[in-house]
C-alpha cells in the first residue's frame, strides 16, 4: 500500500512480524501501553513485599504490605479503619491480576478498562489526602488516560489477544 502525503511524499505500509505497520508506528503504541502498565503495576506490588528493598534505600516506597496497609489508610482517611487492611489487599490483587493481563495481552481492553478506573481512584484519593500536587508528580492522572487509551485500541500486536483472533480465522 502506498500512502500519499499532502506534500506528495510516498509512504510504504506492510505487515513486519504479521502486524500491519505504517508510518506513524499507531499499532505498537498499545504494545508500549501494555508494558509500562504492566511493569509498574508489578513494580508497585513488588515494593509491598520488599523485592526492591527496605524502607530507607532508594526508590523504595514501602517495603513492607504493613506499611502500604498504613498509607492506604493515609489516603482513604474517610473509609472506616476495619476496611484498610481489606482494601489494601484487593488493591494489590487488582494489580497483580491487571499488571500479568497487560503484559500478556490478554483480554487487553476489559484490563485497560480496569486500570484506568483503578488509576483513577488513586489519583483522586490521592489528591483529596495529600493534595493535588501529588498524583500530578506521580503521572497516575497520565498513567490512567493512558489505560483508558489503551482500552480504546483495537489492535493488540505480540498479545495473546492477536494470537487468539489469528487462531480463530478472523481478520
Amino acid at each position: 500500500m502506498v500512502i500519499e502525503t499532502s506534500r506528495g511524499d510516498l509512504f510504504r505500509t506492510g505487515r513486519i512480524l504479521g502486524v500491519q505497520n505504517d508510518w506513524r508506528g499507531s499499532n505498537f503504541s498499545s504494545v508500549f501501553l501494555r508494558f509500562a502498565l504492566g511493569f509498574s503495576f508489578l513494580s508497585a506490588v513488588g515494593d509491598r513485599f520488599g523485592f526492591w528493598g527496605s524502607l530507607g534505600e532508594h526508590h523504595v516506597a514501602w517495603g513492607t504490605f504493613a506499611r502500604f496497609v498504613a498509607y492506604t489508610g493515609q489516603l482513604n482517611w474517610f473509609l472506616p479503619k476495619g476496611t484498610i487492611t481489606t482494601l489494601a489487599i484487593v488493591a494489590t490483587c487488582a494489580e497483580t491480576i491487571l499488571g500479568f493481563l497487560l503484559l500478556l495481552g490478554w483480554q487487553t481492553r476489559t484490563a485497560g478498562l480496569l486500570s484506568g478506573v483503578l488509576l483513577l481512584l488513586f489519583a483522586v484519593t490521592m489528591a483529596g489526602a495529600l493534595g493535588i500536587k501529588a498524583p500530578l508528580d506521580f503521572s497516575v492522572f497520565s498513567a490512567s488516560g493512558g489505560a483508558f487509551l489503551l482500552a480504546s485500541c483495537t489492535e493488540f500486536p505480540f498479545s495473546i489477544d492477536r494470537l487468539r483472533r489469528d487462531s480463530s480465522g478472523q481478520a
